[in-house]
């Protein structure tokens, strides 16, 4: 998708489409007046008839109006004018593109752009025009025998700004737009391909190919030998159970000033979990190739900040297994030691993923890190407590979780705070180790959360529950790429 800015009158511009908004009570936006009084109230004739009054998720597409340059003019539903929000003008602009893809309109020029967002600005809005219009068109076709190319015709969108003087900051916003869908789109990319393609090898290969193309990247990968000489036996004892070897991977993008301490993201890379010899039931377990989202979006993050060309450096920590059972695998009841030396009981192997992420916690203290932020889909209960709209967070520094709810604001890509209070530790207690990988049926985010804040004593971190929020299920079912967004604003922030 190419996309341009450019500024000027309606009805003079030339496209296969023009989109204009339309607000409740049929009240035309400033485009659509330009265009109704160009073509002598056409608009306001088509609107008596009440085939569409403005609400949002309302569309109307209309042919060869009398005085419009555009073959076609599409009615975008946007809602109340008066404080436009931003969830709304993201609504706004997914309808308008998911109309457009039913058009067969190769090229539009969209005037939604132009639309009063509360508290937002230019760069803003064209900024989540882009993102949101990459994620509308995105299609997961490169496993099928036909039909492997898009069937999508869009392929050029003109996005209008007020005056010339916004065409610097149009461009801009653009070009950080179009970084972070790439970032979105390798990660969801990743986390659709089956775990018998996306192994914790594939991924590795994936991470050197990354380090090839991006100068600005130095990739490193850990084999299992490597790790148990470094003491990993947590992170190890997940692997044991599979044919497919366990991979520590680091991507070191290097875009600050020498010796500035890095941020670390470490992800969570379990290519596919069957809950080990916990075994998980059989329904929807081919969802679990997506208990790798951390990881993909720690290389969506990687690959959109070295796009941007980000001032700052940034350390992609993925520890990556295949969490399978066998007449090898950890059997509840064992006791392994971890990286930093502390005990831990395994209650249940299906709560594997603390299980790799505190050894890579551990392995993050080597960068001197400013901050380290884990990303995982690590706990059912994140699901049924914050469903698929919010992602949970935790954090032992308040102030890095304030920044990283900011960034989720911002970009639409929202996070809620848990506590991490001292009282729940005590469920991880146990009489054998000194800790157990399980805190009982309460309270399982906040526990796992406490399970992992005992390896991060010498940092400021926080931890992302992605669980419910890196893939949707049903008829739609598919990666949906968070928290990239919200992690690229997050680095951005740190920028400024």
């Amino acid at each position: 998708m190419d996309f341009t800015i450019k500024c000027g009158n309606p009805e003079k511009q030339r496209s296969a489409c023009l989109v204009v908004g339309l607000f409740e009570s049929r009240r035309l936006s400033a485009a659509a007046k330009t265009i109704d009084s160009a073509s002598k109230k056409y608009l306001t004739n088509i609107l008596k008839r009440g085939d569409i009054d403005g609400k949002i998720g309302q569309s109307l597409l209309l042919h060869n109006i009398p005085g419009i340059a555009s073959s076609r003019v599409l009615l975008v539903g946007c809602g109340k004018e008066k404080g436009l929000s931003a969830s709304h003008y993201r609504k706004i602009v997914t309808n308008s593109i998911n109309k457009l893809k039913t058009t067969g309109a190769t090229e539009a020029v969209s005037y939604l752009s132009e639309l009063n967002v509360k508290s937002r600005d230019e760069y803003w809005k064209i900024r989540q025009f882009v993102e949101i219009s990459h994620s509308a068109l995105y299609q997961f076709n490169q496993l099928k025998s036909k039909n492997k190319k898009s069937k999508n015709k869009l392929r050029k969108l003109v996005l209008m700004v007020p005056e010339r003087k916004d065409f610097a900051t149009g461009e801009q916003a653009i070009k950080d737009g179009t970084a972070i869908a790439k970032g979105v789109s390798l990660a969801r990319d990743l986390a659709n391909l089956p775990a018998n393609i996306c192994t914790p090898s594939y991924l590795a290969d994936q991470a050197k190919k990354l380090g090839r193309t991006q100068k600005s990247i130095k990739v490193t990968v850990l084999d299992e030998a490597a790790m148990k000489k470094l003491g990993m036996g947590s992170l190890l004892s997940v692997s044991q159970g599979s044919h497919q070897p366990a991979k520590l991977i680091s991507m070191e993008y290097k875009g600050g000033k020498k010796g500035e301490k890095p941020v670390v993201l470490v992800g969570k890379g379990v290519t596919f979990d069957t809950g080990g010899i916990s075994i998980k039931p059989s329904a929807a377990m081919d969802e679990m190739k997506y208990d790798m989202c951390g990881a993909a979006s720690v290389f969506g993050t990687i690959t959109a900040i070295s796009e941007m060309g980000l001032p700052i450096n940034v350390v992609g920590v993925v520890p990556t297994v295949e969490n399978m059972p066998g007449g090898e695998a950890t059997r509840p009841g064992d006791i392994y030691t971890s990286m930093s030396g502390q005990t831990i009981e395994v209650l249940n192997t299906d709560a594997e993923g603390r299980l790799i992420l505190c050894d890579a916690l551990t392995y993050s203290e080597r960068f001197d890190p400013t901050a380290v932020i884990d990303i995982a889909t690590l706990t059912g209960a994140c699901v049924v407590a914050l469903g698929k709209h919010a992602s949970g967070l935790l954090s032992n520094h308040d102030p890095l979780a304030k920044e990283i709810l900011d960034a989720g604001e911002s970009t639409g890509d929202r996070a809620w705070q848990l506590p991490l209070w001292d009282e729940y530790q005590s469920q991880i207690d146990s009489p054998f180790a000194d800790m157990a990988n399980i805190g009982g049926r309460e309270a399982g985010t906040i526990t796992a959360a406490c399970f992992l804040s005992r390896f991060t004593k010498k940092f400021h971190w926080a931890h992302i529950d992605i669980a419910g929020t890196a893939w949707l299920t049903g008829k739609k079912k598919g990666a949906t790429g968070r928290p990239v967004p919200m992690l690229v604003q997050y680095l951005i922030d740190r920028c400024n």
